[in-house]
């Protein structure tokens, strides 16, 4: 099943924990990526016909409605499979979301991180937990009732009692797909950086210790399965049939474009990427009518692994597949890391949250 990633990187703010390539930029700027992005949609040479669709950033959700009807209107296809648009709570309204029903949207995902107050000011996000709520029923009203809702797990002046008050309003509005992410600091956002310098902005002082984030994930993979939602990839939930459709083909290496800014694409065993920033992807597109920076050949035998296990269902691997890993196996089965029957290999519950280290063996020992 083959797929179209579309990159819309523009904010109304950037979040404190937001190690994207996105960000708040120029209008000027803005309307000059949005004319880029349909050339390229336009010049591309298609090799087969995409079966899902899925516009993320920054917010494509701040995107003109009537432009983002005419980016879908450019890729073929039409009636897809499964075609998302992501939005941050507080600029849906029944106009908006027929608009994009009309234009082919059929699922939406929310960047709501948290119902708590406390944690949504400190990160910059503006919306409430009412304003979600009602948006929600907004999107149900216009007929896209397929509705994500993301969640952080280790934002700053997170509590046990926070975290379950987010986690019951998951409950309450009912949506048949979750995301939780554990806060990942590294330099490319404004908090990892400063937790990283020991500093105290951004409430970097207040942010949860490792082992309780880990344990408020954990708390959200039981909660969820309680209400029918269960764990298909370590950072994904559903109920039966309302998997990702368009996500699974990263993990299953299907192949997929990518347009726009910092826009990753894979086809035929290669991967390339376009230039980051919106302005260079602009400008190159404006000279060069492309945008690639980086063409590599994929380590189709490293990503099966690494990929694949992401999958609570993990990945087939029999005798032969496995030999040159046997070892390596056997000690992660001996740790309680991954389960192995000589057909399929998973992780443990305690191998997701260790998964790195599963991850790493593969890539450092296959072959070639």
């Amino acid at each position: 099943m083959a797929g179209v990633y579309i990159s819309y990187p523009f904010c109304a703010q950037k979040c404190t924990y937001c190690n994207f390539a996105s960000g708040v930029f120029p209008a000027a700027l803005e309307g000059e990526y949005f004319e880029a992005l349909l050339a390229e949609i336009k010049s591309t040479e298609w090799p087969w016909t995409p079966e899902t669709v899925y516009l993320g950033g920054g917010t494509p959700s701040q995107m003109d409605p009537g432009k983002l009807a005419r980016l879908l209107e450019a890729i073929p296809g039409g009636k897809w499979r499964e075609a998302t648009v992501e939005a941050a709570p507080g600029g849906i309204t029944a106009e908006l979301a027929g608009a994009w029903a009309r234009a082919g949207i059929n699922r939406v995902s929310l960047g709501v991180q948290s119902f708590a107050q406390a944690e949504l000011r400190g990160t910059g996000r503006k919306h409430t937990a009412g304003i979600v709520a009602s948006e929600v029923e907004i999107l149900r009203g216009s007929g896209i009732s397929n509705i994500s809702v993301d969640l952080i797990s280790g934002l700053p002046r997170q509590t046990e009692e926070s975290w379950n008050d987010s986690l019951d309003w998951v409950r309450r509005l009912d949506v048949p797909h979750v995301s939780i992410y554990m806060l990942e600091v590294d330099e490319d956002s404004r908090l990892g950086l400063e937790i990283l310098d020991g500093g105290t902005k951004y409430g970097a002082g207040r942010v949860p210790r490792e082992e309780d984030i880990a344990g408020f994930y954990e708390k959200a993979v039981d909660m969820l399965a309680e209400h029918g939602l269960a764990r298909y990839e370590i950072s994904n939930f559903a109920r039966a049939g309302y998997e990702s459709v368009h996500n699974l083909k990263y993990w299953r290496l299907e192949p997929y474009l990518g347009f726009g800014a910092d826009a990753h694409s894979f086809c035929g065993g290669k991967r390339w990427q376009n230039a980051e920033s919106p302005a260079d992807y602009v400008v190159r597109m404006r000279e060069a009518g492309a945008a690639v920076v980086e063409r590599t050949v994929a380590s189709m035998e490293e990503e099966y692994f690494f990929l694949g296990l992401r999958q609570m269902e993990g990945v087939e691997a029999g005798p032969e597949r496995i030999a040159p890993y046997r070892k390596d196996v056997e000690r992660l089965v001996e740790m309680g890391l991954v389960e192995y029957d000589e057909r399929r290999l998973r992780l443990t519950r305690r191998g997701v949250l260790l998964s790195n280290d599963v991850f790493e063996v593969f890539i450092h020992t296959c072959p070639g």
